[in-house]
C-alpha cells in the first residue's frame, strides 16, 4: 500500500475555519447538533457559498434516477470540456456521493467539488441526489446509492459514457456510502467498478478510535457525530450492519482498487486509514494518502482551503490512473 502525508503542522487555511467557527460560536451561533435537520441544511449550503468556490464552467444536465421503491431521486451529470480527441468509447465516470452525514448536503454543496474533479480527472461525474435522514434512515441512502450505480451501468452509453470504466466516490458519509456501493456489487455480481475513491471516509459507527477521542473541536464534534447517527440509523443494531460499517464487513477481498484520503486532524482518520489496510490485508490494490494538515470536510472549503484543490488533483490523479490507462 502505497501511502504519503502531506506536510504536518495544521493548515493555516484550516486553522482559519476552525477560529471562524469558534468566533461564531461565542457569537451565540448553535451548533449542527443544537438545530433541526432542515436549518442545519441551510446553514451546510450557506458555510459552501461562503467558503467554497464555483468551480469551473462546464456542461451540466439534470437527470432524474428511478429508485427500487418506485420512488426518484435527482442527479447531475457533469461533462468537462470535450478535448481535441474525443473518446470512441464515450467518458469514463465517476459516481460521486455527497458528504453531510447522511442528514445535509446535496448537489448544490457539492457542486463545486463534482466540477473541479470532472476537470481535472476528464471524467463525467454523476453527483447522486440521494434521500436524507431522518425522512429516509438506514439503509435508504445506501439503496439508492447502488441503484443510482445500477441506472448508469444500464443508461450510461446512451448518455455518452463508457460505463466499462466507472468509480464510486465520495466524501465523509458519501465515502461510506461508495465503500457500501462497492461491497454491493462484488456481492449481486453488479456494474464493474474500475476505482473505489474514499475521501475522509466514515466506516465505522462505533466511533471507538484513537482520532475521535483527539479531536473532538475540529469541526466534526463527538455531539454532531451523535446527531447524525441518532437522525440516520433506525437503532443501535445499525452500527453492526456492514452497510452502515464497511470497516465491519467480514470480507473485502475481490474489490475494486482504491483511494483512500484522510485529514490528519479529522476523527475519521484513524477509521479511514484502519479500512485502507483492511483492504490491503484482503488483497485489495491501495492507495493510501493522509492529508496531514487538514480537518474534515475540507474538500468544500476550497474558497479558504486552497489545499483541497490539491486533494481534488490527487483524487483526479486516481481516476485517470485507473480509467485513461488503456487510452
Amino acid at each position: 500500500m502505497s501511502h504519503s502525508d502531506i506536510h504536518g503542522q495544521m493548515h493555516p487555511g484550516a486553522a482559519k475555519m476552525l477560529e471562524i467557527l469558534a468566533e461564531a460560536k461565542r457569537q451565540g451561533t448553535p451548533g449542527l447538533h443544537q438545530v433541526s435537520p432542515a436549518v442545519a441544511r441551510e446553514m451546510n449550503l450557506r458555510s459552501k457559498e461562503l467558503f467554497g468556490s464555483t468551480g469551473p464552467d462546464m456542461s451540466t444536465a439534470a437527470l432524474t434516477l428511478p429508485m427500487r421503491d418506485g420512488k426518484a431521486i435527482a442527479a447531475r451529470l457533469y461533462r468537462p470540456l470535450p478535448s481535441a480527441e474525443p473518446l470512441p468509447r464515450g467518458l469514463p465516470v465517476v459516481v460521486y456521493y455527497h458528504g453531510g452525514g447522511w442528514v445535509i448536503g446535496s448537489l448544490e454543496t457539492h457542486d463545486g467539488v463534482c466540477r473541479h474533479l470532472a476537470a481535472r480527472s476528464g471524467a463525467a461525474v454523476l453527483s447522486v441526489d440521494y434521500r436524507l435522514a431522518p425522512e429516509a434512515k438506514f439503509p435508504v441512502a445506501v439503496q439508492d446509492s447502488y441503484d443510482a450505480l445500477v441506472w448508469l451501468f444500464e443508461n450510461g452509453t446512451a448518455l455518452g459514457l463508457d460505463v466499462s470504466r466507472i468509480v464510486v466516490s465520495g466524501d465523509s458519509a458519501g465515502g461510506n456510502l461508495a465503500a457500501a456501493v462497492a461491497l454491493l456489487a462484488r456481492d449481486n455480481d453488479g456494474p464493474a467498478i474500475a476505482l473505489q475513491a474514499l475521501l475522509y471516509p466514515a466506516t465505522n459507527m462505533h466511533t471507538t478510535s484513537a482520532s475521535h477521542a483527539e479531536f473532538t473541536q475540529h469541526l466534526l464534534t463527538p455531539q454532531a457525530v451523535e446527531w447524525f447517527q441518532q437522525h440516520y440509523l433506525r437503532d443501535a443494531a445499525d452500527k453492526d450492519d456492514w452497510r452502515a460499517s464497511p470497516l465491519l464487513a467480514e470480507d473485502l477481498s475481490g474489490l475494486a482498487p482504491a483511494y483512500v484520503m484522510t485529514a490528519g486532524f479529522d476523527p475519521l482518520r484513524d477509521e479511514g486509514k484502519a479500512y485502507a489496510e483492511a483492504l490491503q490485508a484482503n488483497g485489495v490494490d491501495v492507495t493510501y494518502q493522509n492529508f496531514a494538515g487538514q480537518i474534515h470536510g475540507f474538500l468544500t472549503l476550497d474558497g479558504l482551503i486552497a489545499e483541497a484543490i490539491d486533494a481534488i488533483d490527487a483524487t483526479a490523479l486516481q481516476v485517470r490512473r485507473a480509467c485513461f490507462a488503456a487510452d
